[in-house]
């Protein structure tokens, strides 16, 4: 097995609010990726005490540890028990009930001898690769699918759609999120490669339009992860000297995960 992981902040004066991380068992049989994309809360009031790093390397520790210590759990059960670990670590001190309490997008891949299973929640992306080299990409696309109208400020997005029916979910405090999850088991010997990315490292495909997702698949797999994140970086400083600049952070955190079982 070979794996490569690298997250970039999108700022390098902020923390980097990703998460990422790769497991194997004592056992030597198995293991499993996580990658998570702290959600940047507005300037005003979140309702809780801690930043979106805190919660991230929470739940992100949670999901590591639980991934691969309950192989009884799916993937939906190891998220929702994650969810609600993390959530009794501020729940004394903090509103868990504000829409913008601490969330995070989350991939969790889990493999054994005999299967892969994945989770995707929200608009981090999971590539999974054949022995033959077809290349399928593992979306929650949800919030792509909602009208441009419909995000046009951060108050409607909170009020009707976030974590709400006929809009989006992330990983934020309630454990009941994980089963809005897109989730799905395939046979070991019908996976060679995962690749986990943030949106951030997404844009590549999603904004700016290089190619798709075999092709960024084979990018990463060719001239590594690095050579996807610093790519991406280029066309957003290009982006940024247009005339129009697109709608968006100017840099967005990226992380990617590259493991060939």
């Amino acid at each position: 097995m070979r794996t490569e992981l690298i997250s970039v902040p999108g700022d390098p004066a902020r923390p980097n609010e990703d998460y990422a991380s790769v497991g194997l068992p004592a056992s030597g049989l198995g293991g499993s990726l996580v990658v998570l994309d702290g959600v940047t809360p507005p300037a005003s009031a979140s309702g809780c005490l801690h930043s979106v790093p805190w919660f991230t390397a929470r739940l992100g520790g949670a999901l590591h540890e639980l991934s691969l210590s309950r192989r009884d759990l799916t993937l939906a059960q190891v998220l929702a028990l994650a969810i609600g670990r993390t959530a009794d670590a501020h729940r004394a001190t903090c509103d868990l009930s504000h829409p913008r309490t601490p969330q995070a997008t989350v991939v969790v891949a889990r493999w054994s001898a005999g299967a892969v299973e994945y989770l995707v929640l929200s608009d981090s992306a999971l590539l999974v690769e054949s022995p033959g080299g077809a290349v399928t990409a593992v979306l929650d696309d949800r919030l792509a699918r909602l009208p441009r109208s419909a995000l046009a400020s951060e108050a409607a997005v909170d009020a009707a759609l976030r974590n709400k029916e006929g809009g989006f979910f992330t990983a934020a405090a309630d454990p009941e999120v994980a089963s809005r999850a897109v989730t799905g088991t395939l046979p070991r010997a019908e996976v060679r490669t995962l690749t986990a990315l943030t949106d951030g490292a997404a844009r590549w495909v999603e904004r700016f339009g290089e190619g798709d997702w075999a092709d960024c698949f084979s990018l990463v797999r060719e001239k590594g992860p690095r050579a996807l994140v610093d790519r991406v970086r280029e066309l957003e400083l290009a982006d940024a000297r247009g005339a129009a600049p697109r709608r968006g952070k100017p840099h967005d955190d990226a992380t990617v995960v590259y493991a060939e079982l």
